[in-house]
């Protein structure tokens, strides 16, 4: 593993405690230049985790705290009328910055959720019919709480495929819990943090993932895994195209992450659940649970 990429891992798991594979796993993501969903009950770390990522990537970092009475231009911006020059000014939302943090995303109507999407996908907004560029590197990590509770909207099909992997956190072990309960809350170590790759670093990184070797039986694997999921009766729709692409990126990020110059069909195994969990429709909430057929029934070239 690359030094700066362990002192990081290391640095973060100080503040999410015993969370190392979900920490991994959200890296994961932002190599693969993606957007993260963490869907999981309250209180159990998913903003810190976002604020912890934010700091020790050198991101600027913006909460949207979405709720039930939150509009689209809360979260693009809107134009006011300036009286000086008698025209009107754009003001940007908060989604102009580098890494947005859209909080409980699953309480908002789809009107306002459907303001991310032209964003997540191309990298910029449409306001009043002109188009404006969004900083780069640009990255949305959501919270969502779970569907059965009280004042969720569900996300539809179109803004959960925008999101490359769906991660939860879970309760903490026993000693994980015992160690954040003597240790006060952890919220305050980010700022304490020290910065361990810059933009221009990760860009750097994200440009290595994407030259990570894929050799063809692997490309078979992973084309078998995606037909499946088209033909199985198991799940109501098969992955997309987008979501294929998303696999290769992930399984090429964790890749890098294990300091490895070549994808194995580990790698897509384990990135699997958290890039296809969310997309497939079956009989199951859990992503492990939802891709067990695939793992089965789809053999390793």
């Amino acid at each position: 593993m690359d030094n700066q990429l362990k002192a990081l891992i290391e640095s973060a798991n100080k503040v999410i405690l015993g969370k190392q594979q979900q920490i991994k796993l959200a890296l994961c993501c932002i190599l693969a230049k993606g957007h993260l969903l963490i869907e999981d009950v309250p209180g159990v770390g998913k903003t810190t985790l976002s604020h912890t990522l934010a700091k020790l990537l050198g991101l600027n970092y913006q909460r949207i705290q979405f709720t039930s009475d939150i509009l689209p231009a809360d979260i693009i911006g809107a134009s006011i009328f300036n009286v000086h020059n008698s025209e009107f000014t754009f003001h940007p939302g908060p989604i102009f910055n580098q890494m947005i943090l859209a909080d409980e995303i699953n309480r908002a109507t789809p009107k306002a959720q459907s303001a991310l999407l032209e964003a997540m996908e191309e990298h910029q907004v449409t306001a009043e019919g002109k188009t404006y560029p969004l900083p780069q590197p640009f990255f949305v990590i959501a919270t969502q709480n779970p569907s059965h509770q009280i004042g969720t909207f569900p996300l539809p099909e179109s803004q959960l495929d925008r999101f490359l992997m769906r991660i939860e956190l879970g309760y903490p072990t026993k000693k994980s819990e015992r160690e954040l309960l003597a240790g006060g809350k952890r919220f305050a170590l980010i700022e304490e943090l020290p910065t361990q790759v810059n933009a221009e670093q990760l860009a750097g990184m994200q440009q290595q993932v994407s030259d990570i070797y894929v050799s063809s039986a692997v490309l078979d694997y992973l084309q078998g895994l995606i037909s499946y999921t088209r033909e199985s009766t198991d799940f109501h729709c098969g992955l997309s195209p987008r979501a294929g692409l998303a696999l290769l990126a992930a399984a090429k990020a964790w890749a890098y992450i294990e300091g490895r110059q070549a994808v194995l069909p580990d790698d897509v195994q384990i990135v699997l659940p958290a890039v296809a969990g969310h997309r497939l429709r079956s009989g199951s909430s859990d992503s492990n649970s939802i891709v067990a057929p695939l793992l089965e029934q789809v053999a390793v070239s």
